[in-house]
């Protein structure tokens, strides 16, 4: 998707605009006293690439089954395309679903994979032909219809599976852990393609994963998920840059946390007074003065320097490096504070250092800041 984001890229910002195609309303599931989904609300528009995010036994693929109809509800309802779901079966839900083993049939071509269903549904045979060669152009497997799935790698068998449950054109695509089999690097690379053939079609896609970065990579909007309820609705960008909570935050990428109590709050700012420094905030949030807070940094937002003198000021703490991970691209710096606190810092490693005096090492001593936009306040 190209250019800035339009009414029609956020659907869910618009009210008086288009009906959600998926709705959920107070959906429970419980499995003898275990509560798996808890009372959830949640809406998903015609298009989105909605990822459903959480650890495991967090409820996201109780969820997912529930949406397609392996799984009764205890509670709630659930309506795709303004149809309630309550007595539709599976088989007769505008739904497919993929699966993370990817179920293909290994006695059938890749072309057979994918025609089966429609041939099930009795699909006319000019019509399965055409719809077959047009998904695996789609999908870039045409030079392989004739192969059998042990002859493919990877990458091509999840390719062949998402083909298989887009060519029946459902309104809704499930995906449970779709790329979970793959090494992390196909991993990566296949997270683009995944995106780019949703835009392509312009399938309504729901994808559970526990995977962070693919959630990230993914999704128009994701929801956090743990014991059974969301714990965010957002935008990767507002989900990471604006966390609800010290749970989403911490789930979400990493951060670095500082308890401390409000010492000033006006509508333009914020100071926190923590354990290692005083820290200024140059957005205004609604928090009481005298409140105790939490202060958290991405370890990506916050710059290091070495120095031998004492550094003071806000948003500014003196600390000692006490580990390095070093990652190629990056360098993760454990810094030790007064206070004894470990503090993560992650710095790029743009140039090659000529010497070994400018390279931050073990035992250096180092200042380490951050700018006032880059903090986030959490209450809870």
């Amino acid at each position: 998707m190209t250019g800035a984001p339009t009414v029609s890229d956020t659907p869910w910002l618009d009210q008086d605009g288009q009906k959600p195609l998926v709705q959920i309303k107070g959906v429970t599931k419980k499995y003898g006293d275990v509560t798996a989904v808890d009372n959830v609300d949640l809406d998903i528009y015609q298009g989105e690439l909605f990822c459903l995010l959480g650890g495991s036994g967090c409820g996201k693929s109780t969820l997912l089954r529930m949406l397609a109809g392996f799984e009764s509800l205890n509670g709630g309802s659930i309506t795709i395309d303004g149809m309630d779901m309550a007595d539709v079966p599976a088989y007769e839900r505008p739904t497919n679903m993929m699966f993370q083993s990817y179920a293909l049939f290994p006695h059938m071509s890749v072309e057979k994979n994918i025609a089966f269903g429609l041939q099930q549904d009795r699909v006319p045979k000019n019509d399965i032909v055409d719809r077959v060669h047009d998904i695996l152009t789609l999908v870039e497997l045409q030079d392989f219809k004739k192969r059998k799935p042990q002859q493919l790698s990877g990458g091509q068998r999840q390719r062949v599976a998402l083909a298989r449950a887009l060519v029946k054109q459902p309104k809704l695509l499930l995906l449970d852990e779709p790329l979970a089999a793959l090494d992390k690097k196909l991993r990566k690379q296949t997270q683009f393609e995944l995106a780019n053939i949703q835009e392509k079609v312009g399938v309504t896609f729901i994808v559970v994963t526990h995977d962070q970065e693919e959630a990230m990579t993914l999704s128009s909007r994701m929801a956090v998920m743990d014991a059974g309820r969301f714990q965010q609705i957002g935008t990767p960008t507002e989900i990471y840059e604006f966390p609800d909570s010290r749970f989403v935050a911490d789930f979400i990428g990493s951060a670095n946390f500082f308890e401390g109590r409000v010492t000033e709050d006006s509508s333009d700012h914020v100071r926190v007074q923590t354990d290692v420094a005083e820290v200024y905030i140059d957005h205004g949030q609604s928090v009481l003065v005298g409140s105790k807070i939490w202060v958290a940094l991405r370890p990506e937002k916050i710059q290091i320097v070495k120095t031998d003198e004492p550094v003071s000021g806000p948003n500014t703490v003196n600390g000692v490096v006490d580990d390095i991970g070093y990652l190629g691209e990056t360098s993760i710096y454990k810094v030790a504070l007064p206070n004894g606190q470990i503090v993560d810092v992650t710095a790029p490693n743009q140039s090659r250092p000529t010497s070994e005096t400018q390279r931050i090492t073990w035992e250096d001593k180092v200042a380490i800041s951050w700018e006032p936009s880059s903090v986030m306040l959490l209450n809870s």
